[in-house]
Formats: C-alpha cells, structure tokens, sequence
C-alpha cells in the first residue's frame, strides 16, 4: 500500500558517508521536528535524475528554506558510497543531503517502489517528492513516467507551498 497524506513516514534507516565514516540516519530522528523537501530518483548517475532532478533542488534549496523547509535531501536505492560520490560530482554541497537507501527498505516501506529489472536496475525507488512536517507526510508528489520530472520537481514544490 502507498503511504499518503496524514501518514507517519516510516521507521527505516538511511546511510550517509560522513567525517566519520558510514553512519546510519533513522528516519524518525531525520523528519522530527522540521519541514522535510523529499525527493526520490530511480538511481544515481542516471540521465534525468543528474541532468534536471538533483539539479532543479539545488538551485531552488535557498527558496525551498526561505518558506520553511529545514532540509532538502535526495532519496535513491544506492548505496552511501555511490550516494556521496554522486554529489560531489553534482556539486550539491550543503544544498541537498544525499541519502542511501540501498536495500529499498525507504521504497518499499512508503510503496513507492520501481521494477527497473528490464533496464538492468531491478527493484527501485519510483521519481516523486514529498513534504514531510515533523514526521507526518504533508505533500506527495508521485511520476506518472518515472522517466520524466513535471511534479517531482522544485519548481512544482516551490508553487504547493
């Protein structure tokens, strides 16, 4: 079942490369509290999700926080090491988090879940965005076409606040 507006965004945990090394993020801790910009990519290194998607959050992240959003961050099913090398080669820098999902726990736990198994990318996260206020889903926004970007972007999120 897909989780939808009013829900509890799941209890799962993301990895992170940090300072000091791999560290897991419970996704409890991450929503509490603040106003979540959430966006999901079927894989890092991909053409859209590295041509528009990441992109459109990083030059649109200062107008994201500007009406209220604590943290912008970036949700895939990879692992933490492809997840930061990634960024890095995006230039995000602190604009978005770059989170791991690398067992689809995220994916599968929300139902938001891709069978890219006839691209060679088996079982992934379908392309959609989600605001999320202190654990609670407020906004979701899920891709006809996980191939495309009208209401995953920024900008469109940008307007639904």
């Amino acid at each position: 079942m897909t989780i939808k507006t009013g829900d509890t965004i799941p209890s799962v945990s993301f990895k992170k490369i940090t300072a000091d090394g791999l560290i897991d993020i419970a996704s409890g801790d991450y929503f509490k509290g603040r106003k979540v910009a959430l966006f999901s990519v079927p894989g890092a290194f991909t053409p859209t999700c590295s041509a528009q998607h990441v992109p459109s959050y990083v030059g649109n992240a200062d107008a994201l926080k500007a009406k209220g959003i604590g943290a912008v961050a970036c949700v895939a099913v990879n692992d933490a090491f492809v997840m930061q090398a990634w960024g890095e080669a995006l230039g995000v820098g602190e604009a978005v988090e770059m989170l791991a999902d690398g067992n689809g726990e995220f994916a599968t736990a929300t139902g938001l879940t891709l069978d890219g198994s006839g691209f060679g990318l088996g079982q992934r996260s379908t392309r959609f965005s989600m605001l999320v206020d202190d654990g609670k889903l407020v906004q979701l926004n899920v891709e006809s076409n996980p191939s495309e970007m009208d209401v995953s972007s920024a900008e469109h999120m940008l307007g639904q606040l």
